[in-house]
């Protein structure tokens, strides 16, 4: 099927599918927020990926990937953030913190040509509860792709801010909608680095 019929064929789920961002974009808390305003929450996503040609990308880090699993549907792993050799503890957040994967941006180029995905690629990034795949989302737009999805859920979700699930991940995304994971990583969705 020739690339114009494929677009044509996808154009129906695609126009719905903006319906969805738009009304999304308004509720999106301001950290998860992104330039192109492009947002699909968990569930969304599975529909945009079930068209031809969207890429769904996981952006956590090899730890979370490692013990968390990952969405059977990934096509690939580029953690946008690592866990530094030395990591500090940080009371405020009562955890260890990332930093920026120096790498990401010419591990994406290299892994969106060798397979085919381009400026106009519908490509949803998802971490954990979607603030760095906001953060992500940005540097791929400047770096010229123009469809580039943030999942506000992500493949936790947010924190329950009240009842005796309080503080934990349990109110959305993409494992507490039940969809499709795994542990197991399979060699095509490995970080390409890691290879």
């Amino acid at each position: 099927m020739s690339h114009t019929l494929l677009r044509r064929a996808a154009a129906p789920a695609f126009v719905l599918a903006l319906g969805v961002v738009a009304a999304l974009a308004q509720d999106v808390p301001e950290p998860k927020r992104t330039k192109l305003g492009l947002y699909l929450t968990a569930s969304q996503a599975t529909d945009m990926l079930a068209e031809p040609g969207a890429v769904l990308v996981d952006l956590r880090s090899r730890g979370e990937v490692a013990f968390l699993g990952l969405p059977e549907r990934a096509d690939v792993h580029i953690p946008y953030m690592v866990m530094p050799m030395m990591a500090e503890y940080s009371a405020a957040s009562g955890g260890y913190g990332l930093e920026i994967n120096p790498d990401f941006p010419g591990d994406f180029r290299g892994w969106a040509e060798a397979n085919g995905v381009g400026p106009d690629t519908r490509i949803v990034l998802m971490c954990r509860s979607g603030n760095r795949s906001a953060r992500a989302a940005d540097l791929l737009s400047e770096m010229g792709y123009r469809n580039v999805y943030s999942m506000i859920d992500g493949y936790e979700g947010d924190k329950a801010r009240e009842g005796p699930g309080k503080g934990r991940r349990i109110v959305n995304g993409w494992r507490n909608a039940g969809l499709g994971w795994s542990y197991t990583i399979r060699p095509d969705q490995a970080y390409p680095a890691d290879r």
